[in-house]
């Protein structure tokens, strides 16, 4: 994509890792950045 995500594209990841549906994930990298920019 080679841009820079908008907040609106990132919370979706976001308030699943604050959800109660994320309990069992724990010490993992989860990248939201949509793509490589360099």
């Amino acid at each position: 994509m080679h841009r820079y995500g908008s907040i609106d594209e990132q919370v979706g990841a976001i308030l699943f890792l604050a959800s109660d549906e994320a309990s069992y994930i724990t010490g993992v990298t989860l990248p939201v950045g949509g793509g490589d920019l360099g």
